[in-house]
């Protein structure tokens, strides 16, 4: 017999909306029938999106429909949602429902960026973006972004990552060391890392090598981390997130930026 379906009308989904994730409100649904209607309702669904998204959805570049708010959080979840005039990307973590932002190239800070001979601007299907920043030349690499934490889910420990990637015709990143760093503006201890924007060719080349070096991600991009923060309770600070390659000056070509991107950390 199926007792929760004899639960008063509109007591479950009050139930439903102090499960701790939405993953969480999806396995209920196999329960009973009567969790399988709640789990699907707005009510439910509209706990887990930000308390802001309908002023975060009229800042979209294009009209987004959906059929409910269940509807809704799957969109966002799965496609990021183009914003501010198309230079930053939002979008939900599908387990928690935390906020994630991508920082598109045109809204990064790139050393050289405006100028033809170092930097073009490129169109890549492959982008979420409109345009993506390709490195003619340069000898000195620095790229920069920066985030207010009150746009980002509060009690949240979040990673920055360069989301790149190589034309054929690249040189001078093979087991090039790159200074990164991720820091709150005003504070004065500056902790960096290193990080490599190539994998090793061979495992001889990688030996002595100690850093971060970049993944495929699932949208064929390379990503590489930055590092990370813990982002409190969302108050009006700055987060700056910085890529830097400045000591050795040997002359680097065809890096593909599309941007930095935001989410929370997953805990293993």
């Amino acid at each position: 017999m199926d007792y929760l379906s004899s639960l008063p009308e509109g007591l479950v989904p009050d139930i439903l909306v102090y499960l701790k994730s939405p993953r969480d409100v999806c396995r209920s649904s196999a329960i009973s029938w009567g969790f399988k209607s709640a789990a699907d309702s707005d009510a439910v669904w509209e706990s887990y999106l930000p308390s802001d998204y309908r002023e975060i959805i009229s800042r979209s570049v294009s009209p987004l429909d959906f059929s409910s708010k269940k509807h809704l959080y799957f969109l966002l979840a799965d496609s990021p949602l183009l914003v501010d005039g198309g230079k930053l990307s939002f979008s939900l973590d599908k387990e928690s429902g935390k906020r994630c932002y991508m920082l598109g190239a045109r809204g990064l800070t790139i050393v050289w960026g405006d100028t033809p001979i170092y930097w073009a601007w490129r169109s890549l299907p492959q982008s979420r973006f409109s345009e993506v920043a390709e490195l003619v030349s340069v000898c000195w690499l620095d790229i920069k972004g920066k985030i207010e934490t009150r746009l980002l889910s509060p009690k949240t420990t979040y990673v920055a990552f360069l989301v790149f990637k190589f034309v054929r015709a690249n040189q001078g990143f093979e087991s090039l060391p790159a200074k990164a760093l991720v820091r709150f503006v005003g504070d004065e201890e500056e902790k960096s890392s290193t990080v490599y924007l190539k994998q090793p060719s061979t495992p001889v080349t990688s030996e002595g090598l100690s850093g971060r070096f970049p993944q495929e991600r699932k949208d064929k991009w390379m990503e590489v981390e930055l590092g990370e923060f813990f982002n409190d309770q969302g108050d009006d600070r700055e987060v700056v997130m910085q890529l830097m390659e400045i000591e050795r000056g040997n002359w680097k070509h065809g890096l593909v930026v599309e941007g930095i991107e935001i989410r929370p950390k997953i805990h293993t």
